[in-house]
């Protein structure tokens, strides 16, 4: 019995059910803090992106969150179901839909700054400041490590399509 004690110890303490497990937290500390938005982390992503980049491509906005295509539609067709953006087909290449944050979409990111900050600051809050600039610097050097083979490719915002 003990020995399964430390498989299931050994277990936990895999780099990827640890990263797994702290998604979890993170997706659970932002809809909490969100809440009465009833916005979740990628919508809020996505909402972001579209706050910055006017008229973009959905397949662009999947590259630039990491996404892939049938979560972005699924979350575009919500957000737009909402009124919070507004989904157009390119007249350039028919085969593509350019989006756009609408003012209600504005709005709606506007009142989601400060609980997004606030579970930003509550997930980070066990850890000091030092610890927190480590957490975000090693997470980065993974997802630059792996992000050519990962699944879904992570597109640099700074990047052209």
């Amino acid at each position: 019995m003990g020995n399964d004690i430390d498989h299931v110890t050994n277990l936990y303490r895999r780099p990827g059910f640890m990263l797994r497990r702290a998604h979890q937290i993170a997706v659970s500390v932002f809809l909490e803090s969100t809440a009465d938005l009833k916005i979740t982390t990628t919508q809020f992503g996505v909402l972001v992106l579209l706050g910055h980049h006017h008229g973009v491509d959905q397949a662009r906005v999947a590259r630039l969150l990491g996404l892939d295509r049938s979560t972005t539609a699924l979350v575009v067709r919500k957000l737009e179901a909402r009124g919070l953006l507004t989904r157009e087909q390119d007249l350039a290449d028919r085969r593509r839909h350019r989006l756009a944050i609408t003012v209600a979409g504005r709005v709606m990111l506007q009142k989601l700054q400060g609980p997004a900050e606030a579970a930003r600051l509550a997930l980070l809050s066990p850890l000091t400041p030092t610890e927190q600039d480590t957490l975000v610097m090693l997470l980065g050097k993974l997802m630059e490590a792996f992000n050519t083979t990962s699944r879904v490719k992570l597109l640099a915002h700074d990047q052209q399509a």
